[in-house]
């Protein structure tokens, strides 16, 4: 360290876990109080350095690199919807046992979870309960908090992935971002697509509105979304067993998607209001019929890629019964891995 005005200049070393990740995010996971705004005048005037030069906050660390960071102005609060130590939750044991029962897969930097439908990712307005506050209990023998990579809707089940490393929450992140992680998902649609199998390939854009967050076919202010679909079975043109390819990965995408052909995503009330539920239908649960079945995603030290399937959530199980669809023909993309 040295005295730049009778502050303390500091200077880090870039460990091997942090290796390829952006400055920007390394000084947001060693100063989470520290603003964009207040990151990005360090860098242009120069007192933040890499090895003596002067950086952007996009430029990729590499590991013993040395970080000159000099003394840093008034911290603000952190972020709305960022979590705090004082604010994470004390769970119970059944909840911690729960959440620990979920894990499908877990290796030295990546854990794959069966996020149960109904469990907000993470938190926004009125929601309190959400998993990114419960991370520490799965942190197991690690020695850093599992960070999340991606994110699934507050009521979709189903294949959640979580980095254990730094490293692993770069490389993943990048996986996500270069469309390398392949996403496999089921659902259940009232009524049955027109073709059995397809591409819908309809731009997508926030829709206005007081219903809170919701997408909207806008082929000229939205971003492309691309879908595939098949179909896999059906119940008496009532109701269809449908297999989900997202090539893209827009909010909300696979719900807007099935809505804009005309088959909605049973019990998606939000997108479809009383369309999204069967005429007669009460024996069948009122919730959210959409699950992340499957995720293939390159594993971050190489080798072969990690491969997991979920089993289906017990609203989801009783609606498959319900119907006698059988499971056994639901991966249909197997060939395209």
């Amino acid at each position: 360290m040295s005295d730049e005005g009778g502050r303390k200049v500091e200077t880090r070393t870039v460990t091997a876990d942090e290796a390829e990740m952006r400055l920007d995010r390394w000084f947001k996971r060693h100063f989470p109080a520290l603003r964009h705004i207040q990151l990005e005048k360090l860098l242009r005037t120069g007192q933040v350095r890499v090895d003596g030069g002067r950086v952007k906050g996009a430029t990729r660390l590499e590991a013993g690199q040395s970080v000159r960071i000099p003394p840093m102005p008034d911290l603000a609060p952190l972020a709305p919807g960022a979590v705090t130590r004082k604010e994470r939750p004390v769970l119970s044991e059944k909840e911690v046992k729960a959440l620990r029962d979920a894990v499908l897969y877990r290796d030295g930097d990546v854990i794959v979870l069966n996020k149960p439908a109904g469990l907000a990712v993470q938190g926004g307005t009125g929601q309190n309960k959400h998993l990114d506050a419960m991370l520490d209990v799965l942190t197991f023998d690690g020695k850093e908090r599992p960070k999340l990579v991606h994110r699934l809707d507050k009521d979709t089940s189903g294949c959640l992935v979580l980095a254990r490393t730094s490293f692993a929450a770069t490389r993943l992140a990048g996986y996500f971002r270069g469309k390398e992680a392949r996403k496999y998902y089921w659902a259940v649609t009232v009524g049955v697509p027109k073709q059995y199998q397809g591409k819908i390939d309809a731009a997508l854009a926030k829709e206005a509105g007081t219903r809170g967050e919701r997408m909207a076919v806008d082929e000229d202010e939205g971003a492309r979304a691309v879908t595939l679909y098949q179909v896999i079975e059906n119940a008496h043109r009532q109701a269809a067993f449908v297999a989900l390819w997202p090539l893209t990965g827009r909010t909300h995408q696979l719900r807007a998607h099935m809505v804009a052909i005309g088959t909605p995503i049973l019990g998606d009330g939000k997108y479809a209001g009383q369309e999204a539920f069967l005429p007669g239908g009460a024996e069948l649960p009122r919730q959210l019929h959409l699950h992340a079945r499957r995720i293939v995603i390159p594993n971050p030290r190489g080798g072969k890629p990690i491969d997991v399937t979920a089993n289906l959530p017990p609203h989801m199980a009783k609606t498959w019964e319900y119907f006698g669809f059988d499971m056994k023909d639901g991966d249909p993309f197997a060939s395209y891995v």
